[in-house]
């Protein structure tokens, strides 16, 4: 196979980091984008003389794509996804949240395999090398008995970022600082710790005019006994301050912490090793802002799974555990209960329409 060819549908605010990635792949080329506002669309077919479209419809009966990037809005990510694979048969990129709803999420993964295409989930922190040398520890138990994990997203969203769109901030189309902002440390969290069993959450809407919460907290107990901890807040001001996770055990501690889970902090073990006295220099990659490095890496695997058949490190079903977690909070904080997974929501407000 040669180049793979990708589309984007949608140009909003987390296209730039996807265009960026593709024309840095050398194994990627950007063929076409589309998007309900023309000049939206036009600005990205311009920059990189492709053609645009305002249907992807006709933009998938026109041009030849291999790949289709879902950037639109969350609660619109389902529906987009059960129709491009079902009428097109294309593999699928989508941001996060995969869906806001869990039915939504299984219908995704149903359609996609029942049509013989891929279905891959936007979670470029996993892919952040701080983050991949914890993953590494975990694996080979160094950690022994876990203990605790924490993650901490103290950003800031002013009121002017939720006006820039009507679906922002809603529950039928976004969700809050814990589906949108905290839904990558959300993943790590659940990544490095194993199954959740039970959650309980509070949350409140403080600084801003949105229908879901700016700010959250949350209580997880894992199945190995280990206990979680979600701090997030958009509520931070004046600007942007941390996005960290720690994970604790009886032989050792970690910390990585910078503006985006990219910065190595804390890196402690009982049974040190002659590789860990470089650690701390060789993973300290703090990036310029809350999005990372890890696009660019999250698509080359992409492309490396579909050239040569193999599992990627989020698919469908692993996008699918921490939107689950992100459902049991919010009935949680809705119910004012301990939420037991797994668990069908009844009171979860997020991706319900009038």
């Amino acid at each position: 196979m040669n180049k793979l060819k990708f589309a984007l549908v949608g140009c909003g605010r987390i296209a730039k980091k996807h265009t960026e990635a593709l024309n840095e792949i050398e194994d990627a080329e950007l063929v076409t984008v589309c998007d309900l506002k023309e000049d939206k669309a036009k600005k990205y077919g311009e920059k990189y003389n492709i053609p645009y479209y305002t249907s992807y419809d006709e933009m998938l009966q026109n041009e030849d794509v291999d790949i289709v990037n879902i950037l639109t809005p969350s609660g619109l990510h389902a529906e987009h996804t059960i129709d491009i694979v079902s009428k097109y048969q294309k593999n699928v990129i989508v941001e996060k949240p995969m869906a806001l709803k869990l039915d939504d999420a299984d219908e995704m993964i149903r359609v996609c395999d029942e049509n013989g295409t891929r279905l891959f989930v936007v979670k470029q922190n996993r892919y952040n090398l701080p983050v991949m040398k914890l993953r590494e520890a975990v694996e080979e138990g160094r950690f022994g008995k876990m203990v605790m994990g924490t993650v901490r997203v103290r950003w800031s969203r002013h009121q002017h970022y939720y006006d820039m769109d009507d679906w922002r901030g809603t529950w039928a189309m976004d969700g809050g600082a814990l589906t949108n902002q905290a839904s990558h440390h959300i993943d790590l969290l659940e990544w490095m710790m194993g199954q959740p069993v039970e959650v309980s959450a509070q949350t409140a809407t403080r600084l801003v005019d949105i229908e879901v919460e700016d700010t959250g907290a949350v209580i997880i107990k894992f199945a190995n006994g280990s206990i979680g901890i979600i701090e997030a807040t958009t509520a931070t001001r004046p600007s942007d301050l941390e996005g960290s996770l720690s994970v604790m055990g009886e032989k050792g501690a970690v910390v990585i912490g910078g503006y985006a889970v990219n910065e190595m902090e804390t890196w402690q073990f009982e049974d040190e090793r002659e590789s860990d006295k470089t650690v701390m220099e060789e993973y300290k990659e703090n990036p310029p802002n809350v999005y990372g490095f890890g696009h660019k890496r999250y698509i080359a695997d992409v492309i490396d799974a579909v050239k040569n058949d193999k599992k990627a490190l989020v698919d469908g079903l692993e996008g699918r555990k921490s939107l689950e977690l992100i459902n049991a909070i919010y009935e949680a904080s809705e119910t004012g209960k301990t939420v037991k997974l797994r668990f069908e929501p009844k009171m979860s407000k997020l991706g319900m329409r009038e």
